[in-house]
C-alpha cells in the first residue's frame, strides 16, 4: 500500500498514473502543486482569485494554464476534467458559498472523474501555533460540514476518506511566520502588533528536533468524491 504523506500521494491513490489526465487545481496559489502535477505528465489547469498569485504562477510554471477565478463559479464547461482538487482551499471559501464550490467541482468533472478535497483539521501543534494569529476553528469545521452536506444531499458520492499528518520543519520562528502571513497578508498586522510575545508562544507550541529546528504537525483529512 502506498504511504499517504501529501497531496501528490493522494492523487496517485486515486489514479496510479496521471500521465495525460486533465486536472483542475482549484485555489492554486503560486502554482507549486500545479508544477508537480505537470511534471508527472498531467495536463493542468489552475485557478485562483488572487491576481498576484496568478501572475507569479504564470511566470514560474509556463506549462500550466493559470486563470483568475473563484471556486464557487468555475469558468469551465461541464465534464471537462478527470480530477478536480482543492488543497487547503474549502475553508477559505465563504461559508455560504462552500456548497456552490463543491457543486462546481463536481460539475466540471467527467462522469468517471473524482473530486479531491484536502483539508486541515482544527488539531495539531501547527494549528495551536496558528491560533495565536488567526482562529480557524469555525471555518475548518464549516468546511467539514459542507462536505458532509454535499454527500447527504446526493450532490457527490464519497469514494474514500484518508488521513495523514503534514509535518513541517522550520529553522526559526520567522521561517514559520513568513508562509503563514503570505497566505493572508492581513495577518501581518497581527504578527507585528506584539511580535515578541507571539514568538514566545510559537516556540512553546513547537516540538524541537535533534538539530534544534521547530517541528509542527498538522492532521489532514482527505475526501475523494465522485459524481452522482
Amino acid at each position: 500500500m502506498q504511504r499517504i504523506d501529501g497531496p501528490l500521494a493522494v492523487i496517485r491513490s486515486a489514479r496510479p498514473s496521471i500521465v495525460g489526465l486533465r486536472i483542475l487545481d482549484i485555489g492554486c496559489g503560486t502554482g507549486s502543486f500545479a508544477r508537480q502535477l505537470a511534471a508527472e505528465g498531467a495536463y493542468v489547469t489552475a485557478i485562483d482569485p488572487g491576481v498576484d498569485a496568478i501572475r507569479a504562477a504564470t511566470a514560474a510554471v509556463p506549462q500550466v494554464s493559470f486563470l483568475k477565478g473563484v471556486a464557487e463559479a468555475l469558468p469551465f464547461d461541464e465534464a471537462t476534467f478527470d480530477i478536480a482538487v482543492m488543497i487547503n482551499v474549502l475553508h477559505h471559501v465563504p461559508e455560504m458559498a462552500m456548497q456552490s464550490a463543491l457543486r462546481e467541482a463536481g460539475r466540471v468533472g467527467r462522469p468517471d472523474g473524482v473530486v479531491i478535497i484536502i483539508e486541515p483539521l482544527p488539531t495539531g501543534n501547527f494549528f495551536s501555533a496558528l491560533l495565536l494569529i488567526e482562529d480557524e476553528t469555525v471555518v475548518r469545521q464549516a468546511a467539514q460540514r459542507a462536505i458532509e452536506t454535499a454527500i447527504l444531499s446526493g450532490m457527490l458520492i464519497r469514494m474514500t476518506t484518508l488521513n495523514y499528518v503534514r509535518r513541517e520543519v522550520f529553522r526559526t520562528v520567522e521561517d514559520f511566520l513568513d508562509p503563514v502571513v503570505a497566505v493572508d497578508l492581513s495577518r501581518r498586522d497581527i504578527v507585528e502588533k506584539d511580535k515578541s510575545a507571539l514568538i514566545a508562544e510559537v516556540l512553546a507550541a513547537a516540538h524541537l528536533n535533534s538539530e534544534g529546528s521547530l517541528v509542527f504537525d498538522q492532521p489532514i483529512k482527505v475526501d475523494i468524491l465522485g459524481r452522482c
